[in-house]
């Protein structure tokens, strides 16, 4: 499977048994921008093209359309994800200065100052899109299904878009990881962004900032938000559901796009 691999070990209980467990992968790969590495993360070598992509969008480097080419390469200790943008991106690549080498839990790693951790985004656009209550359901109880990496680990987050059905879904074993590659899989095949992106973890107000980038109205989670996230998505728009497990979620924000009367697409 890629992006795990098989790991010797000795499981203890009644009896000790020599074995194999699948663990997940989890290496440095470098996100270089017309040359230059902007950020290192450790994120699990899978879907690296989507990864490039969805950060360049939801950090706020470069639109789609700024996006010449994404390339890659195998090095000696980890992989570089080289991304080559065109010129009206270079002054906001400047302005970001991000050089980032930290723990895969953090999203805000090398963020030199308060204004670029509390960026304004985008309000994301009015639309038709709405959900029933028993489509937040079925949208959370069909994660699952889509989660190979973590049925294998136990080890992995997962990032996913609905909209009627799961469309396309991402792991990693980063949750931020996770979804911008949920975002740049999104942008590479065309995916509209009119529907629900449903995460296994919690809601910061980073993962808030990369659904605004996308434009996706809606955020499903199966933890809890921030204070600050419920704030954010307030602002930017977005309905954000958290805590949907079994029967039940709470909306925080934006509510009135869950009603019995849906409209999908």
């Amino acid at each position: 499977m890629k992006g795990a691999r098989a790991t010797p070990r000795l499981m203890f209980g009644a009896s000790v048994t020599p074995g194999e467990r699948i663990l997940p992968e989890e290496v440095a790969v470098a996100l270089s921008f017309n040359g230059t590495t902007q950020a290192v993360m450790m994120a699990t070598p899978a879907d690296l093209e989507d990864f490039g992509r969805g950060f360049a969008l939801t950090e706020g480097i470069a639109a789609p359309q700024e996006i010449l080419t994404v390339e890659v390469q195998a090095l000696a200790r980890g992989i570089d994800v080289q991304l080559w943008l065109a010129p009206q991106a270079e002054a906001r690549l400047a302005a970001r200065r991000r050089v980032m080498a930290g723990p895969v839990g953090c999203g805000l790693c090398g963020i030199d100052s308060i204004d670029q951790a509390l960026r304004e985004v985008p309000v994301v656009p009015p639309s038709p899109f709405r959900m029933t209550p028993a489509q937040v359901l079925a949208a959370v109880a069909a994660l699952p299904g889509e989660q190979r990496l973590h049925d294998a680990t136990r080890a992995v987050h997962g990032a996913a878009f609905w909209n009627g059905r799961v469309v396309l879904a991402r792991e990693d074993v980063g949750r931020h990881n996770a979804l911008d590659k949920l975002v740049g899989g999104m942008l590479r095949e065309g995916i509209a962004p009119q529907g629900a992106v449903v995460l296994t973890s919690r809601v910061s107000t980073d993962m808030v900032q990369k659904v605004a980038m996308l434009g996706a109205p809606v955020v499903i989670a199966v933890s809890a938000p921030t204070v600050a996230a419920v704030e954010l998505a307030e602002q930017a728009g977005i309905t954000l559901i958290a805590l949907a497990k079994g029967e039940t979620f709470e909306v925080f924000s934006h509510t009135d796009r869950i009603t019995e009367a849906a409209h999908v697409g």
